[in-house]
């Protein structure tokens, strides 16, 4: 059984991201992946300040052991003034190679406009930087206001189709990458 860990980019309540985030765990959940959810809003974190130890922030750790812990992380941001939040970046920042190397990653970002890949193409560069693998399947959800009802369930059955796709992608993408790495580490 794979690992994933979800992380969402927002500390409002009621983020859509965190909603897109809860419903894409629950469909790879249901296909047979682990998955714990990492909730920024809960964590006493930093800004970054390119230490390597922040001893007065054990959520620090804590978050590091769980992006450690996992075969693949969710990213999912809303998109704030064409890119990632600031939330998610400082998040990201305090982590770096040990937590990303060889993991397989996915994003969503939620927009209150129509949808675009800013946001999406630049957590691409981020992780290719911190040589995590990234799935091709991305999902930019535009109009967010729009696209989930009062108890956070989706209301376009496009936009669930391209939810499916995308967990179906990172599951199956996790299981090889971890496959190959278990049969490579065994041939030596």
């Amino acid at each position: 059984m794979v690992k994933i860990v979800g992380i969402a980019g927002s500390l409002r309540p009621g983020s859509y991201s965190y909603q897109a985030l809860q419903v894409v765990a629950e469909r790879v959940r249901a296909l047979g992946a682990e998955v714990e959810i990492v909730d920024l809003r809960t964590l006493n974190l930093p800004f970054c300040d390119g230490s390597k130890e922040y001893p007065d922030y054990p959520d620090v750790e804590k978050l590091r052991q769980s992006v450690l812990n996992a075969d693949g992380v969710i990213l999912a941001t809303p998109e704030y003034h064409g890119s990632v939040s600031g939330v998610l970046k400082n998040a990201l920042d305090l982590m770096g190679f040990e937590e990303f190397t060889g993991k397989v990653t996915g994003f969503i970002s939620v927009l209150g406009g129509q949808s675009n890949s800013n946001a999406l193409n630049d957590l691409r560069t981020i992780m290719r930087w911190i040589h995590a693998w990234t799935i091709p399947e991305q999902v930019a959800i535009g109009q967010a206001w729009n696209a989930f009802d009062q108890d956070g369930r989706l209301q376009d059955d496009n936009l669930s189709k391209r939810l499916d796709a995308f967990a179906q992608s990172l599951v199956e993408n996790t299981q090889k990458l971890r496959g190959m790495a278990v049969r490579d580490v065994a041939a030596v």
